[in-house]
C-alpha cells in the first residue's frame, strides 16, 4: 500500500496526500520517494489537471521529516562505492523536487507549467519542508501548535534535499542562517514573518485551491534571468561579510569537531557562485561528504534511533501497565521541587512533603513561579498553571502519601536520614506502591536494607536541574524486582524524560565516568599544566564545559563532600591526587560560582569573566607544557575508560544505554555519539595502543581494560559485538 495517494476534483485540481502507513506522523521514505515521483509525473502529464496541491492525511501534521533509520544505512546501501551511490541517490530525490518546482514549464522561456501548492496541516520539519519549497506556494494551516523548519543540523547533518540551497536563495544568507546553522523552527506565524511560508490560513485547502485555479506565475525568482541572492552574494561587500562572519560564528559554536556545520556552510558558499542546478549538485555533494563521516551516522543513531527506542522501553521488563496516578515527593527543596513540577505538569497528582508546613510552601512556590516564566514567555497559559497547580498538595502530613503508588524520595545525601524515612513511609502506604530513592552517590542496596519491601525499592538519579535535563538514571539494587523497574521507566517515559537502567555500583554510572574527567583535568593544574589549555582542550573535544568550569558549576564544596565519602568507603584503595587544591580552595571559601569564587574569577554580578590567577600563584605553570593531543586524550579516556570498564562489570547492560546517558547527561562530545560510539570511529586497536602509553605516562588509571584488550586483538567494535543486532543474533 502506498503513502501517496491522488484525486483529481470536479475543478481539475489533483490532490496528493501524503499519509504513512502506520504511523501517526508522515516519514519519508525511499518507496515514498518514488510514489510522489510517480504521481507528480501523472498530475503533469494529465490534460483535466490544472495543477496540484500536496497535502497530507494526518490531522494537525504535514511531516516529521525522513526515516533516521534509513538515513543512517544509506551508506551500507549504497554498495561497494557508497560516494558514488550517495550521490547518484541524493541527485535521483533532487531530480524529483526539481521536477515539482519546474512543473513542467518550458527550459528556455519558462513558459507553460502547473502550479504546485503545497497545504501544511501543522508541523513540517525536515524532507517535510523541504518539498514545500520546491513548491511554488506554501498554505499553513493557522496551528499555533504547529512546529516548521529544517532541524537536521540537530542531528549531525544538514537539509540535503534541496533545502540548503532553497531557502538561502529564498531568504539570503543571513536570513537563512538561524534556520540553517540553529535549526530554529517557528510556529505558521513566524514562519510566514520570517517568509519562510506563503500564507497562513484559516482554511488553506480552500485558499491553495482557489490559488492554483488562479493563473498564477509560478516560475521561482532563482530559474529567472537576472536574479540577485538577498542580502547579496559571496562576492558583493555585503555578501562577503556576511559569510565572514558565519564562518566565525559556525567555528566559534563548533569548535571544528561537527563536520555537518562546516560542510553546510561551504555548500551555502560555493552554491551562491553558479547557477541553481548547479548549486544542487554542489550541496548533494556535500552531504555525501557528511554522510561519509562516521560522526553524522554516530549523533543520528545515539541521538534519535537510541533515544527513540529507549523511551520506547527497549529494556523494560515484561511486566503490567505500570503507569503512575498518584506520586509522592519526599523533600521540597530544589530537586524535589522540580521532581514535584516536573510529574504535575505531566498531569500527575503529586503530595510534595517536607518537615513543615513553611518548607513544602516553599517547594510548591517553586513551581508556581516556573508556571509564572512559562506564562510570562508565552509558553504556558493562566489555565495550565492554574490545572498544574492544583495536582500538587504541598503538605508536613505523611498520612497524604495513603493512595500513592510511586515514592521518590529526595531528602538529605545520608544513610541514616534517608533509612528513617523509608520506614515511616512505608507503614504508611500500600504494598504494591514502590519506593525510589533519589541519589546520586549512595548505593542502592544499601539504602534498600531499611526497605521491608527490596523487590520495590529502586534507586532514580535525577539531574539538577530537573525541568531542564532530559536524562534520568534508574539504578537497580540487587534485590530490585521488575516490577520497580517497569514502574520507574513508566514514569520516566510520564514525565517525557529519557531513562537508562543501570546496575548498583559506586556512583552508578553517569557520575563514575565524569568525576575522573573533573579529577583528570585538576590534576593536571597541580602538575603545572596551564589551566586555558585544559579548558580549551576540553572545548575543543566537543565538550560543552571544561572539568574546571564543570567543578565551579557543580561547586567545591561537592566535590570536598564526595572526596571524603568516597576515601571513607575506599580506604588504601583512594587515590588522593586532587584532594589538597580542592580542600585548599575549599578552605578559601571558593565554592564555585554559587559564591563567585571557584577556578574562575565572577563579576559582583556573578558573570564568569577569567580563570583564577590565584591558581598560578598556588601552583606555577610547568616551563615544558604538554600538548594539546595528550591532554585531550588523558581528558577523553578518563570519562570512556570509566564506560568501558562499567560495561565489562555488569553496571551497564546495553551499550546505547552508555553512549546516550553520556551524553544527556553530562554533555560527553555530542558529534561522538557517546563513549563507545567514539572507540569504534577511533578503533579498538588505536584505543587500547594509547591506553598503553598514557599507562606508561601517567599510571594505572589509564590501564587498558581486559575486554577493550581483547575486542583490539580481534578487530572488534562495540556496536558490532553489543549493539542491538549482535544481542538479536
Amino acid at each position: 500500500m502506498s503513502d501517496f495517494s491522488y484525486a483529481l476534483d470536479a475543478d481539475g485540481v489533483g490532490v496528493i496526500t501524503w499519509d504513512t502507513v502506520g504511523k501517526s506522523m508522515n516519514v519519508m521514505n525511499q518507496q515514498g520517494f518514488m510514489d510522489l515521483d510517480a504521481l507528480i509525473d501523472a498530475a503533469l502529464a494529465d490534460e483535466a489537471c490544472k495543477g496540484i496541491i500536496i497535502t497530507s492525511g494526518k490531522p494537525g501534521s504535514f511531516a516529521g521529516g525522513m526515516d533516521l533509520n534509513i538515513i543512517a544505512k544509506m551508506k551500507e546501501m549504497a554498495g561497494g562505492s557508497p560516494e558514488q551511490g550517495l550521490m547518484d541517490g541524493l541527485m535521483q530525490t533532487h531530480g524529483i523536487l526539481r521536477k515539482i518546482e519546474r512543473a513542467g514549464m518550458d527550459p528556455k522561456t519558462n513558459k507553460g507549467g502547473k502550479p504546485i501548492a503545497c497545504v501544511l496541516p501543522g508541523t513540517a520539519l525536515g524532507i517535510g519542508f523541504e518539498i514545500p519549497l520546491a513548491c511554488h506556494r506554501i498554505f499553513a494551516a493557522d496551528n499555533p501548535k504547529a512546529k516548521i523548519g529544517l532541524p537536521e543540523i540537530m542531528v549531525g547533518i544538514f537539509p540535503g534535499m534541496g533545502g540548503t540551497t532553497r531557502l538561502t536563495r529564498k531568504l539570503g544568507a543571513m536570513a537563512a542562517s538561524p534556520f540553517l546553522l540553529q535549526g530554529k523552527l517557528s510556529d505558521p506565524k513566524k514562519a510566514k514573518s520570517a517568509g519562510l511560508i506563503d500564507e497562513v490560513s484559516e482554511d488553506p485547502m480552500a485558499d491553495a485551491k482557489a490559488w492554483v485555479l488562479s493563473e498564477p506565475k509560478i516560475v521561482k525568482p532563482w530559474d529567472e534571468k537576472g536574479y540577485k541572492m538577498p542580502g547579496g552574494a559571496p562576492y558583493h561587500p555585503a555578501g562577503f561579510m556576511t559569510f565572514v562572519g558565519a564562518n566565525a560564528m559556525v567555528n566559534g559554536n563548533t569548535q571544528g569537531v561537527y563536520p555537518a556545520a562546516k560542510a553546510m556552510l561551504s555548500a551555502v558558499y560555493e552554491g551562491a557562485l553558479v547557477p541553481f542546478d548547479t548549486a544542487i549538485k554542489i550541496e548533494a555533494r556535500w552531504f555525501t561528504h557528511v554522510l561519509m563521516n562516521p560522526s553524522s551516522s554516530a549523533m543520528i543513531r545515539s541521538l534519535f534511533i537510541n533515544k527513540e527506542a529507549l523511551e520506547k522501553g527497549a529494556n523494560r521488563p515484561a511486566v503490567a501497565d505500570q503507569t503512575v496516578k498518584k506520586v509522592g515527593v519526599l523533600g521540597a527543596g530544589m530537586m524535589g521541587a522540580g521532581i514535584a513540577l516536573v510529574s504535575a505538569k505531566a498531569g500527575i497528582e503529586v503530595v510534595l512533603i517536607d518537615r513543615d508546613q513553611e518548607a513544602a510552601d516553599k517547594g510548591r512556590a517553586y513551581i508556581e513561579a516556573f508556571a509564572d516564566k512559562g506564562i510570562a514567555r508565552k509558553k504556558s497559559t493562566p489555565e495550565q498553571k492554574e490545572k498544574m497547580l492544583g495536582l500538587v498538595n504541598a503538605t508536613a502530613d505523611l498520612e497524604a502519601l495513603k493512595g500513592c503508588d510511586l515514592i521518590v524520595e529526595a531528602v538529605f545525601e545520608d544513610v541514616g536520614v534517608k533509612a528513617e524515612m523509608t520506614k515511616k513511609v512505608e507503614a504508611i502506604v500500600g504494598e504494591d506502591c514502590v519506593f525510589a530513592t533519589n541519589t546520586s552517590t549512595l548505593p542502592i542496596t544499601e539504602l534498600a536494607k531499611a526497605s521491608v519491601r527490596a523487590d520495590k525499592f529502586i534507586g532514580i538519579h535525577f539531574f539538577s536541574p530537573v525541568e531542564k535535563m532530559m536524562l534520568v538514571e534508574i539504578i537497580k539494587g540487587k534485590e530490585t524486582g521488575d516490577v520497580a523497574v517497569a514502574k520507574a521507566l513508566d514514569y520516566v517515559r510520564q514525565i517525557k524524560k529519557t531513562p537508562i537502567v543501570v546496575n548498583d555500583a559506586r556512583f552508578f554510572y553517569a557520575n563514575r565516568c565524569i568525576i575522573p574527567y573533573i579529577n583528570e583535568g585538576i590534576r593536571m593544574v597541580t602538575e603545572g599544566v596551564a589551566p586555558a589549555l585544559i579548558e580549551n582542550a576540553a572545548k575543543m573535544l566537543g565538550m560543552p564545559l571544561g572539568p574546571l568550569q564543570l567543578t565551579d558549576e557543580t561547586s567545591i564544596d561537592l566535590g570536598v563532600k564526595i572526596a571524603k565519602a568516597t576515601k571513607e568507603a575506599m580506604g588504601a584503595d583512594y587515590d588522593d591526587a586532587c584532594d589538597e587544591i580542592l580542600f585548599w580552595m575549599f578552605d578559601e571559601g571558593r565554592l564555585g560560582r554559587k559564591a563567585n569564587a571557584g577556578f574562575y574569577a565572577y563579576s559582583e554580578k556573578g558573570k564568569r569573566e577569567s580563570l583564577w590567577t590565584g591558581l598560578g600563584e598556588k601552583y606555577a605553570l610547568a616551563s615544558e607544557q604538554p600538548s594539546l593531543i595528550e591532554v585531550q586524550n588523558r581528558l577523553m579516556f578518563a570519562q570512556v575508560l570509566e564506560a568501558v570498564r562499567a560495561l565489562e562489570e555488569g553496571v551497564l547492560e546495553d551499550i546505547r544505554e552508555g553512549d546516550v546517558g553520556a551524553i544527556l547527561g553530562w554533555g560527553f562530545a555530542p558529534w561522538s555519539g557517546g563513549p563507545f560510539s567514539w572507540l569504534d570511529i577511533v578503533g579498538a586497536e588505536w584505543a587500547a595502543e594509547t591506553c598503553d602509553a598514557l599507562t606508561e605516562a601517567h599510571g594505572a588509571r589509564f590501564a587498558t581494560p581486559a575486554l577493550l584488550r581483547d575486542m583490539a586483538a580481534k578487530g572488534q567494535d562495540f556496536y558490532g559485538r553489543f549493539g542491538p543486532q549482535a544481542a538479536a543474533a
